[in-house]
């Protein structure tokens, strides 16, 4: 999906992506929508983490996010905290995702190599990093970086290659809202909007708990400006003393869809 959660059937021309797997999130904000025209802040707001004021400007304080992999539980909260009503989307604002990636390596001694790549993505709207660690490798920032940031580690190769990072266009990361024209939300802001298939009503006199699985497309979610159209992610050439090949331009989400279990 798009920013305004239209199905695309194709990439920008020049643009090459590929579906990554993930090994685990981390969300900056969750609010239960009541219908179409609830604004944003306007719903059932369930989380928000913590932020950190830097020189007048507000981020998340990345030392204090949570984190959670496929099948696990990311936050939960007793349903007797929540406003009774009925909901039919669900707004998730996420803030970090970490996911494993295929990436090309052409090195000037030991030939092209095939590789595994971990990346630390940083989608949320600003985040304050202190440091942080992709696989193995860890990375010092100390300072503030907007949506669009990314860290790259390389495995396999013969030598040690230092974390890669990047930042990606403004405005270039996807947060599919299919309400976008009766419900915005703010640019850079990563708000992902889902609609539950049925819908979420509580009552007040719930006696058991309510699970919410939210499945995150990551379908061809990693896209990148691809140099020599062969369709693979090389962001370094160290034939060309490591000057910076293939750009990422894309590490958004492809859709959510929360299922109530």
């Amino acid at each position: 999906m798009n920013n305004f959660g239209q199905e695309i059937l194709s990439l920008p021309a020049g643009n090459a992506a590929q579906s990554p797997i993930f090994n685990s999130m981390s969300a900056h904000y969750i609010e239960l929508a009541f219908d179409s025209l609830t604004l944003l802040g306007k719903g059932e707001i369930l989380y928000k983490a913590d932020e950190k004021t830097t020189n007048g400007e507000s981020a998340i304080n990345f030392s204090k996010a949570y984190f959670a992999g496929n099948n696990e539980v990311f936050y939960s909260v007793p349903v007797s905290n929540i406003g009774v009503g009925t909901y039919k989307w669900l707004r998730i604002s996420l803030a970090y995702q970490n996911y494993d990636i295929k990436i090309k390596y052409v090195h000037p001694t030991y030939g092209s190599f095939n590789l595994d790549g971990t990346v630390a993505s940083f989608i949320g709207f600003n985040t304050y990093i202190d440091a942080y660690t992709i696989k193995n490798q860890s990375v010092t920032v100390n300072g503030n970086r907007k949506q669009g940031y990314g860290g790259l580690e390389v495995s396999g190769l013969p030598v040690t290659v230092n974390p890669i990072t990047w930042q990606a266009p403004a405005g270039a990361t996807t947060v599919p809202n299919p309400i976008f024209s009766t419900s915005p939300v703010p640019q850079g802001s990563c708000v992902v909007t889902g609609r539950f298939a049925n819908t979420l009503t509580i009552t007040g006199n719930e006696t058991e708990d309510i699970v919410v699985i939210v499945s995150l497309s990551t379908n061809k979610s990693f896209e990148w400006k691809d140099k020599n159209g062969d369709g693979q992610f090389q962001p370094v050439n160290a034939l060309n003393n490591n000057l910076i090949e293939d750009s990422v331009v894309d590490m958004g989400i492809r859709g959510l869809i929360p299922i109530i279990e």
